[in-house]
């Protein structure tokens, strides 16, 4: 997995007003807590955090106020409903060797049978336990040749080495939906809906 070195301020003025003026200096307000310690208040570099916050789980190596290296993990991430910038970030720290509950983007691979329908994916993410510093970036879900009807559970998804499942394992992760066909009031011979047509469950 990915590890980014990030070098993080204490801070010691807190609120809204305060929590403005971090980020119009292009920096982000974040906790730092684990391990039974009290919080730590820090800032980070707003892109830089931007940018490791793109990989999935990624382990940040951090140095505070220039002294000894810590590691952690993102466990909460606000950011602006708009425009989407960080407003808020947690960190979890994290040892090496230490198992840490995460939740790991599904990613789906292979094409369903011909005629078969769509793919729905029920589950996007899956709730795992791994070793802190082998958190992989997602887990793949072969979809190769599956017929209409098909689901695939939590406990069929094959985890890497060391990964070990923290859900449901009967939870349903994906189906494969048959074509949907629609009668038309007039009757005879006109038209099913378009095989690719995805079916919006509510």
């Amino acid at each position: 997995m990915s590890e980014v070195k990030l070098s993080a301020e204490t801070r010691t003025e807190f609120g809204k007003g305060a929590a403005r003026r971090i980020r119009r200096e292009n920096k982000v307000p974040v906790v730092l807590y684990g391990h039974g310690t009290d919080p730590k208040h820090l800032t980070l570099p707003g892109h830089d955090l931007l940018l490791a916050l793109r990989t999935p789980n990624v382990l940040i190596s951090l140095s505070v106020d220039g002294k000894a290296t810590e590691l952690a993990i993102p466990k909460a991430v606000q950011r602006d409903p708009l425009k989407g910038f960080l407003e808020h970030v947690d960190l979890l720290l994290v040892n090496k060797g230490e198992k840490v509950g995460v939740e790991i983007p599904v990613v789906t691979e292979g094409e369903i049978a011909p005629g078969a329908g769509l793919v729905e994916l029920v589950q996007a993410s899956l709730s795992v336990e791994a070793e802190a510093t082998h958190i992989p970036e997602s887990v793949v879900v072969s979809v190769e040749g599956l017929e209409a009807g098909t689901s695939v559970l939590a406990k069929d998804v094959k985890l890497p080495k060391g990964v070990s499942l923290a859900g449901d394992e009967e939870a349903v992760v994906l189906s494969v939906v048959a074509p949907q066909v629609e009668e038309s009031a007039e009757g005879a011979g006109e038209a099913a809906a378009p095989e690719g047509d995805v079916v919006d469950e509510g």
